[in-house]
Order: C-alpha cells, then sequence, then structure tokens
C-alpha cells in the first residue's frame, strides 16, 4: 500500500442546491467515484423540485436545443426507475392529450357516460371543445413524483457512494486567484476542487453565475386534490386550453397520479423571488381557479379535497436556455440551472453529462455545447 504521502489525491465536489438537479449531478457524480458533498439551505426537493408536476417527455422537446437532452434524460429516468424501484417515486408511462374546454354560463355541463367524447378518457366528462389531440402514448409519455424521485435518488446517491449533506446557506464560493478552493456555508469554509452551482433560481445571486448571465424566476400555483373515486381515474395527462365564462384563456394542466390524488397547475406570475423557498405561499385565487378548473374537466374531480396548495419558482435563463457547463474563466466552477418547466425530465441526462464533463473533461452522454456558459461571453463580446 501506498504511504498517505503518495496516495492519488480524491477529488471533493460540492454541489450546492438541493433540488432535482443538484440531486441528480451528485449521484452521477458519486458513481464516477467523486467525494460529494450536497449543500442545501432547507431540505432536499424543498422548492420547484417538490412541487413540479413530474411529467417526462421523449419527443415533446424535438425541434429544439432540448432534443437531444430530452430524449437522453427519458432513457435514463427508465433506468434509474429499474434501480430506485421507480413504484416507490411514482414512476410509470401514461397517454397526454391536448384538449379544449369552454366553460359553461351556469354550473359545468357534465356528459353521461353513454354521450361522452369517444376520444377522451371516460373521467373527462366537462365541457369538451372539439376533438382531443393525442400528444403521446406510454411508449413516449411517463410520469413521477418530482419529491419523491429527488429523495430516492439523493438517498441512494448517500447509500450507495457516500455523498454527504450538509444544512445551510451557500454564501460564497472561495478562490484562489482563478481557482476554486471551497463554498463559505454559513461562515464556515468547506474546503473543495470543484463547485457546482446548482441552485434553481437562486443560482443568480452566486456571484459568479450573476457576473455571467442572469437568472430569474417564474412564480407557478399547483394543488394536490384527491377524489373520492381515484379509482375511475385512467393515467392520462391532460393538457388544456380553457376558456374562462368571462373570456379568458388559460393553458392549465391536469396529471393524476397512481396513488390517487390528481395534480393540477398553470397559473404563473413574475414576481420577485423571496430569500427562501419556506417564504413562497400560494395566492388564494389562483388556487381557486385551479379547483374551478378540475371541477368542469371532470365531475369525478368536482368537489375533491384539496391535499395541497402550493406554489414555486421555475429558474428561467435570459435566452430561455438551460445553462450547462464550466464557468468561463474559473478553474473548477461549474453550473446547472435554468431549466425551467423542464427541470424534473432533463436533471438525469444534466446531472449525468455534468458528472462527465468534470471528471473526464468532456460529455458523451449529451453534447452541453448548446447549454454552454460560455455562451453569454461570445455575445457580449460581439455585441462591443
Amino acid at each position: 500500500m501506498e504511504p498517505p504521502s503518495q496516495q492519488q489525491h480524491q477529488q471533493h465536489v460540492v454541489v450546492c442546491g438541493g433540488g432535482v438537479i443538484g440531486a441528480c449531478t451528485a449521484y452521477f457524480l458519486g458513481k464516477k467515484g467523486v467525494r460529494v458533498t450536497l449543500v442545501e439551505k432547507s431540505a432536499i426537493a424543498c422548492a420547484a423540485s417538490g412541487k413540479a408536476g413530474g411529467f417526462l417527455a421523449l419527443d415533446m422537446c424535438d425541434g429544439s436545443v432540448l432534443r437531444g437532452l430530452a430524449r437522453a434524460s427519458f432513457g435514463l429516468h427508465q433506468s434509474l426507475a429499474e434501480e430506485l424501484d421507480g413504484e416507490s417515486y411514482g414512476y410509470r408511462r401514461i397517454h397526454a392529450l391536448g384538449l379544449g374546454i369552454e366553460e359553461a354560463k351556469g354550473a359545468p355541463g357534465y356528459l353521461s357516460k353513454g354521450h361522452a367524447k369517444a376520444s377522451v378518457p371516460a373521467w373527462v366528462d366537462g365541457p369538451v371543445s372539439g376533438s382531443a389531440k393525442p400528444i403521446g402514448n406510454p411508449k413516449t409519455m411517463a410520469q413521477v413524483h418530482p419529491q419523491l424521485f429527488t429523495q430516492a435518488i439523493f438517498a441512494k446517491a448517500v447509500e450507495k457512494y457516500g455523498v454527504s449533506l450538509v444544512i445551510g446557506k451557500v454564501q460564497e464560493v472561495k478562490l484562489a486567484g482563478n481557482k476554486v478552493t471551497g463554498v463559505v456555508v454559513d461562515g464556515e469554509v468547506i474546503a473543495a476542487d470543484t463547485v457546482v452551482v446548482a441552485m434553481g433560481p437562486w443560482s443568480g445571486e452566486n456571484s459568479l453565475v450573476s457576473s455571467l448571465t442572469s437568472i430569474s424566476g417564474l412564480k407557478a400555483h399547483s394543488i394536490v386534490v384527491r377524489p373520492k373515486q381515484p379509482d375511475a381515474i385512467s393515467p392520462y395527462a391532460l393538457f388544456l386550453t380553457y376558456r374562462t365564462k368571462e373570456g379568458k384563456v388559460l393553458d392549465p394542466e391536469i396529471y393524476p397520479r397512481p396513488r390517487g390524488e390528481v395534480y393540477v397547475c398553470g397559473m404563473t406570475e413574475e414576481v420577485a423571488v423571496p430569500d427562501d423557498p419556506q417564504q413562497i405561499i400560494p395566492r388564494p385565487e389562483a388556487t381557486a381557479m385551479l379547483q374551478r378548473v378540475a371541477g368542469t374537466v371532470s365531475s369525478v374531480l368536482a368537489g375533491a379535497e384539496i391535499e395541497v396548495a402550493q406554489a414555486c419558482f421555475l429558474p428561467c435563463s435570459e435566452d430561455g436556455v438551460p445553462v450547462i457547463g464550466k464557468i468561463p474563466n474559473v478553474d473548477g466552477a461549474y453550473v446547472a440551472t435554468g431549466h425551467s418547466c423542464w427541470g424534473i425530465l432533463n436533471a438525469p441526462a444534466t446531472g449525468a453529462s455534468l458528472a462527465e464533463l468534470i471528471v473526464d473533461g468532456v460529455s458523451t452522454t449529451v453534447d452541453l455545447k448548446p447549454f454552454d456558459p460560455l455562451r453569454f461571453c461570445i455575445r457580449a463580446s460581439r455585441s462591443r
């Protein structure tokens, strides 16, 4: 055995942020033999990763720069479900439909089972306008419970790869010249060779990120209801064009989950992101509207008890494209944020690719060039 002074140094990576992006990055780094510490201010999946819909799509990002990331991630979700017991976090294949709903002037007019539209599942007996448009089937669509998935993959990272968790606020990334040396957490320094900033909309609070680009947050509302007849609801995700009786057009989404609850989302607004995820509260008017949507779409959902009314902030980049890769001109600094509404889907491939980039110097799971933070430096130089 080599004496300690001659043993190879084990790389230590500090991942900042305990959402789905940070958890997946920690998992895949651990899998590659790296010592990993994840720092989270509150709890694993306490923000958007615990309050998202958990919808997974193979091909809905086709035609955009997200295509490769989404397709790789969809496959990784399947393999992770086999490794992590996907049933425990609600992984299943589903159908998805797009359809119009137009509120009646009075009470919702529910259709009898015999007169329900053949193109929609039987539980969708509200005022459907036009024909439903199939978006996907179990070959191309799936879902997870996002909070349970994030917690499951991080738990596996801890159990199998020795990833450690520190609860505290990341205050600063320490540098010696242009080299990362550690992270300041609640006044204490955690030494590190490499740091990954994956704090969702709070990533922009880090000076290394804010000096490069801006990251904002879009507030999204959702409710989780539990119908009295959950067995009547088949696994169809609904993407709605919803016209209220007042003439307002909304785009809510409804995701039944395998444990009997139904997730409803779709009310977004641009407001300031609070310092603490625990300070994010839903707007009562938005919650009421989502409950109204659910009850209009389906008599099975009408009057269903609201188990959770919540809100979160989706992390958005300035150009609408995720920011994944090495921070320019700083040795050992990386970022992964700006995934917007596709964070749960794209987290596994983001984590796997970033782990490859950090450890091997190149990503093979996905070509990260479209997401490279360097693009902001190039644009800035061209605009001069």
